[in-house]
């Protein structure tokens, strides 16, 4: 047999047994309704796949149910970005298996890293590629051995006293049970804890009004180095603006709030009617593109699939109104072509988990300790007017400091095995508006992750779980959690 005989042997072999594996985990996923997990995860957001990714190096066997066709929730199917913040002024304390997803897209040259934010509302932000992240997030739930259904709804909890024990799906398969020891409810809604009959809250107490939700688009071929050249001409006019040439110079991509003037000016001709006072945009990893956070969608239910349904169209009329705006009056975007608005609407904040303890703005702004602590943040209390202009800020008093995350505020009285991650775990209003964010639920994610592969393994109840093993095994991990020795 000749050589090249003998290589087409050889990769016919390969690819035999290629084929033969991808045949086996399908079968094996087939078999996914006739199994008990160990862990189901309900939303393949940044939270709820952190926290697979972590059960699954547990030794946990995990299945993530998603909505979509990818991971990454918000950051890859709202576009949202960038990710805000790992930091609490110059010290990182976010890390764990957050800044290994930044480090991968970093290498792979899907993000530029932790760069400086220009508008000043925070130390440190991270752009990157929704499209890069993607790929990561599917390499590393597979790496960990994770099993993963996509276009899967949740349709129903069954339960049996004070344990979930049963996820009605809907997919391509039809309808289908999921059992698995230990539930996490990575949701974003709260829709599992919600649906087995937990205790929630929805809204801010006085009004049940939740935070507008926001339709994002990105543009491309934007003319940065204009509008570069533009801010550090007008500097004066813009406060939230970085004042270091040097550093405005030197930052790159660009973060931009402002153009109050001719916002005001666009609202008084008819020209927007985006109850809001100023822009808000971003530049990603690729020069030239640049996301816009200005949309406000106010008086609608992320809970109602009505009202989610007509929030997507009133959002899609602003970024129209957006579109034009940018062209006529910031400079820079003359040329610029608009590449998507949202996949679907940005939801801020719905339903909140009543837990076994609720997260206050206390708690925040006094940067309160706990034993149990399971993660730290610093970024600020950020309600966005429920009902119209306005944005208010409440930042830690001492600059470069951070608060704590308990444990409690993932479980609740009434079940047993059931964690709830992301941004309806349990806090009140006004402290959600400070730990929704992207970096802070993936650390929070990462530590339910553990806590729920150790229940799942030694048989616990989540209320029983070895607390101060979970911060080792954090630390372990690369978390950085500060009052753990």
């Amino acid at each position: 047999m000749g050589k090249r005989e003998e290589i087409t042997k050889r990769m016919k072999i390969i690819l035999e047994k290629m084929k033969n594996t991808e045949k086996e985990k399908v079968r094996e996923m087939e078999r996914s309704y006739e199994q008990t997990w160990d862990v189901a995860v309900a939303g393949g957001g940044v939270s709820g796949t952190a926290a697979a990714i972590a059960a699954a190096r547990c030794g946990a066997r995990v299945l993530i149910l998603e909505q979509n066709g990818y991971l990454g929730g918000t950051l890859t199917g709202c576009g949202v970005g960038p990710m805000m913040t790992f930091h609490a002024g110059e010290t990182q304390v976010i890390k764990g298996i957050m800044e290994e997803i930044v480090q991968r897209l970093v290498k792979r040259g899907y993000s530029a890293g932790h760069v400086h934010d220009t508008t000043r509302y925070i130390s440190y932000l991270t752009p990157f590629s929704a499209e890069g992240l993607k790929l990561i997030l599917d390499e590393m739930t597979e790496e960990a051995g994770c099993e993963v259904l996509f276009h899967t709804f949740i349709g129903e909890v069954e339960t049996e006293g004070n344990r979930i024990t049963g996820l009605t799906v809907c997919n391509k398969d039809g309808l289908n049970r999921i059992k698995a020891k230990v539930v996490i409810d990575a949701t974003g809604d709260g829709d599992i804890a919600a649906f087995a009959g937990a205790p929630m809250t929805k809204g801010r107490p006085e009004d049940g009004a939740a935070q507008p939700m926001t339709m994002k688009m990105k543009f491309c071929h934007v003319d940065s180095g204009r509008l570069r050249s533009y801010l550090k001409e007008h500097v004066g006019e813009f406060s939230r603006l970085v004042r270091n040439q040097d550093l405005l110079n030197g930052t790159e991509p660009l973060a931009v709030a402002g153009f109050e003037k001719e916002f005001e000016q666009a609202k008084a001709a008819g020209e927007i009617e985006i109850p809001r006072e100023d822009i808000l945009f971003f530049e990603t990893n690729r020069p030239g593109e640049f996301i816009i956070n200005t949309t406000r969608i106010i008086d609608h239910d992320a809970t109602s699939a009505a009202s989610l349904s007509d929030a997507e169209r009133v959002g899609r009329k602003q970024c129209e109104q957006l579109e034009r705006f940018l062209k006529k009056y910031v400079p820079g975007f003359e040329n610029a072509l608009l590449e998507f608005t949202g996949p679907s609407v940005g939801v801020r904040g719905s339903r909140q988990l009543k837990g076994d303890y609720m997260l206050t703005a206390e708690d925040i702004l006094e940067r309160r300790p706990f034993d149990r602590v399971i993660a730290h943040s610093a970024y600020p209390i950020d309600i966005h007017n429920p009902k119209g202009e306005g944005t208010s800020s409440h930042f830690l008093s001492e600059p470069g400091t951070y608060y704590s995350i308990p444990y409690d505020v993932l479980t609740c009285p009434s079940f047993s095995n059931l964690l709830v991650t992301g941004r309806c775990l349990s806090a009140t209003f006004e402290a959600q508006a400070a730990i929704r964010v992207t970096p802070t639920v993936g650390a929070i994610g990462h530590a339910a992750g553990i806590a729920a592969a150790q229940a799942a393994k030694e048989d616990l109840d989540v209320h029983d779980v070895d607390v101060p093993k979970v911060q080792r095994i954090l630390k372990e991990q690369g978390a950085f959690i500060s009052d753990v020795q």
